[in-house]
C-alpha cells in the first residue's frame, strides 16, 4: 500500500513539474497578442491626476485608440513614440475628479491591425507620496509602562518592588519551615 501511495505521488509531483516548466508566458492583453501589454503609469492615482498609457504591441510608427471610459475618462489617443519612446504608441489622460477608488481596466486598439491590449490603473483616494503613518498611542484601556505622569510611574514601579520582595520573603521563610 505504501509502495503504490509513494509510486502515485511521485507520478503526480513529475507531472506538476513537467507542466510547470513547458508553461507558456503570459502577456496583458487578450490571448494570442504577443509584443507586450498596455502599461499606465503612474500604475495607481487618485481622482484628477494624469495618468501616461504605452504600448509595444502597435509596432515601430504605430498608433492607438485608446479607451479609459471604464475610469470615467473616456477616449484618447495614442501616437507614436519619438526618441527614447521610438517603437512604442503613447497617450495620456486625466482621471476625473469624480473618480471611485477601485481597479479599472484601460484598453487599447492598435490603428493598423485592430490588435486590444489592456492595463490596469488603480484609484485610490491618497496618492503614495501622500502616505498617512499612524503616530501615538493606542486607547485599550490597558495603559503603557511609561505614561504620561512620572509620580504615577515611579509609584507602580514602587508598588512592584515591595509586592516582589514580600513575595520572596514569604517564600523563604516558607523553605524554612517557619509557615506564614
Amino acid at each position: 500500500m505504501r509502495r503504490t501511495a509513494r509510486l502515485l505521488t511521485g507520478t503526480a509531483l513529475a507531472a506538476a513539474a513537467v507542466g510547470l516548466t513547458t508553461a507558456a508566458p503570459v502577456y496583458a492583453g487578450e490571448p494570442g497578442t504577443a509584443g507586450g501589454g498596455l502599461t499606465v503609469f503612474p500604475s495607481s492615482v487618485v481622482p484628477g491626476e494624469r495618468a501616461v498609457v504605452t504600448t509595444p504591441a502597435c509596432g515601430r510608427g504605430g498608433s492607438a485608440a485608446g479607451d479609459a471610459s471604464a475610469v470615467g475618462a473616456g477616449a484618447f489617443p495614442l501616437a507614436p513614440g519619438t526618441g527614447e519612446g521610438e517603437g512604442e504608441a503613447s497617450g495620456h489622460f486625466e482621471v476625473p475628479p469624480s473618480a471611485q477608488p477601485g481597479t479599472y481596466e484601460i484598453v487599447a486598439t492598435c490603428g493598423d491591425d485592430e490588435r486590444r491590449v489592456t492595463g490596469d490603473l488603480v484609484v485610490t483616494l491618497t496618492s503614495a507620496a501622500e502616505q498617512v503613518y499612524p503616530r501615538g498611542s493606542v486607547k485599550t484601556g490597558v495603559g503603557g509602562a511609561l505614561g504620561p505622569d512620572p509620580a504615577q510611574t515611579a509609584a507602580g514601579v514602587a508598588a512592584l518592588a515591595v509586592a516582589a520582595a514580600g513575595g520572596t520573603w514569604l517564600l523563604h521563610r516558607r523553605a524554612r519551615g517557619d509557615g506564614i
